[in-house]
């Protein structure tokens, strides 16, 4: 038997718990004290499930009320000048603030946690940074799961990792050794106190570790840790690496002074031979075995093999099971889906089962006969099931030929026909593409769903909103027009319901950032379009105005990303299965007239594998996807793709290799500095840097967009820009979207105004 262990557990509740509680909370609806109980409650819960299991480390500290990573900047006070803040410690208004913003400030920038779809907030480090203790919540939670009867695991994020995902704000280069002097006699305060309330284990966090090549790097760490590891004392730390294997660090971190190492097998199995050959013999090794990222089984037999063989080198004491990440990537429960296809079911298992699974493979092979018996069941009829596999989908695939992913003409072309054809001023405004959905389409849509509304009322209803919102765009001058979608649940889930291949939970949800909680899609099988999916709803849009109507599609690279895939074929093949679907459904729009279409790929650099030796081969199949779903038009229909919170500058080239005739970019919360990898580029097609930061609830005024588009046009030329928010507002009320949009339209003016000025 070896220990059953675990890195995090998803802590917004099986039924969104926090998500509603942090919501009302917000709204002014309920007091600080029953958001902090509802907190409270959520972490005893998920604590006594562990322990139930039979997990013998159990996290604490893994629970937030927005993101880790805002946690970590409250606990070291990295706090950024523009919020005032006192240098007390860290209250629950000042760490809202600095998540969301409001109406004076703007909140801290925004981006993907590594290659999830998880959004952590950006440290921001400003010269001569200092760092001071200025948040208990580490301290706190482990006390109150304690005084739980339950022994817990505090996690930390680990000071290179934090320091890496962080953004130097100064002139020049980023002072990283500084910000290292300041920051590590807080991280050893730290270590210090939990080792002084008798905390046995502390995990930190170094994802950064399995990619981290910069000349130096085992140097620092190596004293990193000799200082953290001195701090700590009596209490024992497990460095937790995960999302890719160790490769070039790998020496160095079986060397590091802790007392375990935590490695990701489902990311990076041929890392286990090297890491057992040099791990020495004082240190405990983690096994990351099951999937923290993906709903599939375990399959057991084959975790046990990996697990026996760690044990053949290192004896059992030296051996722990975990999952291969944090489980803040699962849903909750599969117990509460009462709607999925029973076989289907039978495949999956969410962080509760999951910690089933690790409790299980813990205890070896001997004394779980029946549950591999199941598991060997499940894995065949899974491999064997006539559901996964379609014959005439494999054959589409095999005829993919390079004309495929190539537009007929050059942009210049394009470019040319296209504003022949649509006749546009110039820094033309449009929206990313959805408009609030408000309770009453939220109603109409659970009501259909119930079979309590009617089909024919429910169309009615969503044609009702679509006419009301072109009728608005048009009063206020919007150029290019979106009808809003209200339709629409998920920009991924929507598209998913009506592909083949696809199905759907009920309860599957996932936190994507603060209170945002998606439910991916589950790709089980081969993928193919029954029939159009949009062309009714555009075109019904396009009837109501003689202005443009921009078809809204989501992009195949982000329908994958997105959703929980099968792991039983390349993700590349899963794309282009995606990606001719896609194509199909663009080339129905074009024939109904629909000839603006956006196809929004905001996850093309998330997909970025962490090694970067392996970027160009999913570059290669990302672009050809996106390019097979979008090039099979005329030169006169133009081709949006919107991205947003994403760094772009050391994938510009793909960018630009996917020849869209406009792109839409977040760069309003990054104050354009996201432009600086177009411009360097020199970028050559049309570009939308967006001017409203729509994760925050403000109003930004026209002079602020203004300002911003100023900026825009001192390094584009403004042929090529375009004027929108940074993305959908379907999160936003329609009081913060109604001024918004009309003082983005009067930037927009004011922007033509100068042009016509310098003529």
């Amino acid at each position: 038997m070896v220990l059953a262990t675990n890195l995090g557990y998803p802590r917004i509740g099986a039924d969104r718990e926090l998500k509603k509680a942090v919501e009302a909370y917000w709204k002014g609806a309920s007091p600080l004290t029953d958001l902090q109980k509802t907190a409270a409650d959520l972490r005893r819960r998920h604590w006594k499930l562990q322990k139930k299991a039979g997990l013998h480390h159990i996290p604490s500290n893994d629970f937030s009320f927005y993101d880790q990573v805002l946690d970590t900047s409250a606990l070291l006070g990295c706090v950024p000048a523009r919020y005032n803040w006192d240098g007390s410690n860290v209250t629950p208004e000042l760490y809202f603030t600095m998540a969301r913003g409001n109406a004076k400030v703007p909140a801290m920038e925004m981006v993907k946690w590594f290659d999830t779809n998880y959004h952590y907030m950006v440290p921001e480090f400003a010269p001569k940074q200092k760092f001071k203790l200025s948040s208990t919540k580490i301290f706190d939670e482990y006390t109150e799961a304690k005084k739980a009867g339950i022994e817990t695991r505090p996690v930390l994020i680990g000071p290179i990792t934090y320091l890496t995902l962080g953004k130097y704000k100064g002139e020049g280069e980023t002072p990283w050794m500084d910000l290292w002097n300041a920051i590590m006699p807080v991280y050893e305060e730290i270590l210090g106190k939990l080792s002084g309330l008798g905390v046995q284990w502390v995990q930190i966090d170094e994802p950064v570790l399995t990619t981290a090549d910069w000349p130096g790097v085992a140097d620092v760490y190596k004293d990193t840790y000799a200082r953290l590891a001195k701090a700590a004392g009596n209490t024992k730390i497990v460095l937790a690496t995960y999302f890719e294997g160790l490769t070039s660090n790998l020496d160095t971190a079986v060397n590091l002074p802790v007392s375990a190492l935590h490695i990701d097998l489902r990311r990076a199995p041929d890392q286990l031979d090297a890491v057992l050959s040099k791990l020495p013999a004082d240190k405990i090794l983690s096994l990351g075995v099951i999937d923290g990222r993906n709903i599939w089984k375990n399959n057991l037999s084959e975790s046990l093999t990996v697990v026996e063989k760690a044990v053949a080198k290192l004896g059992n004491d030296r051996v722990w099971i975990a999952p291969s990440c944090s489980m803040i990537h699962t849903p909750n429960d599969l117990a509460l889906e009462d709607k999925l296809d029973p076989q289907i079911k039978s495949w999956m298992a969410y962080a509760a089962q999951k910690l089933d699974e690790l409790a299980a493979l813990a205890k070896g092979r001997s004394a779980i006969a029946s549950e591999l018996a199941a598991s060997d069941k499940v894995a065949a009829d899974r491999k064997t099931s006539t559901r996964i596999h379609d014959q005439a989908v494999k054959k589409r695939i095999a005829a993919i030929t390079p004309d495929m992913s190539q537009r007929k003409s050059a942009f210049p072309i394009r470019q040319k026909k296209q504003q022949e054809t649509y006749g546009l001023p110039a820094y033309p405004t449009t929206s990313i593409g959805s408009f609030p959905q408000t309770e009453d389409i939220r109603k109409a849509r659970a009501a259909f769903k119930k079979g309590t509304l009617s089909a024919a009322d429910y169309d009615k209803a969503m044609k009702q909103e679509i006419a009301t919102v072109t009728a608005w765009q048009e009063e206020i001058g919007i150029d290019v027009l979106v009808h809003g979608e209200p339709e629409r649940n998920d920009m991924v889930e929507y598209f998913g319901e009506q592909l083949a291949g696809f199905t759907f939970s009920k309860n599957g949800w996932v936190q994507s950032y603060g209170s945002r909680c998606v439910k991916p899609p589950i790709i089980y099988g081969d993928v193919s379009r029954p029939k159009p999916m949009t062309v009714s709803w555009s075109s019904y849009a396009q009837s109501l105005t003689k202005k443009p109507m921009k078809g809204m599609l989501t992009g195949p690279i982000t329908i994958l990303c997105w959703s929980f895939v099968r792991d039983d074929q390349p993700r590349s093949e899963t794309c282009k299965q995606i990606a001719l679907a896609i194509r199909d459904e663009v080339q129905d729009l074009e024939k109904a007239g629909i000839t603006i279409i956006q196809i929004d790929e905001p996850a093309i650099r998330e997909g970025l594998p962490l090694r970067r030796s392996e970027w160009a081969a999913y570059l290669k199949w990302a672009v050809e996807s996106f390019k097979i779903s979008t090039v099979g038009v005329e030169d006169t229909t133009q081709i949006h793709t919107h991205m947003c919170y994403s760094e772009f500058n050391d994938i510009i080239d793909s960018i630009g290799a996917l020849d869209a005739d406009v792109i839409s970019i977040e760069t309003s919360r990054s104050q354009m500095k996201l432009l600086d990898a177009f411009v360097a580029y020199k970028y050559p097609n049309e570009i939308g840097p967006g001017v409203w930061d729509i994760h925050s609830p403000r109003v930004p005024s026209t002079e602020e967009m203004t300002a911003l588009l100023q900026k825009a046009a001192q390094v584009l030329d403004p042929s090529q820009i375009w004027v929108n928010p940074d993305c959908g507002l379907k999160t936003r009320g329609w009081a913060e979207v109604k001024p918004a949009l009309q003082n983005m339209v009067d930037a927009a003016k004011n922007m033509r105004e100068k042009l016509r000025k310098a003529a």
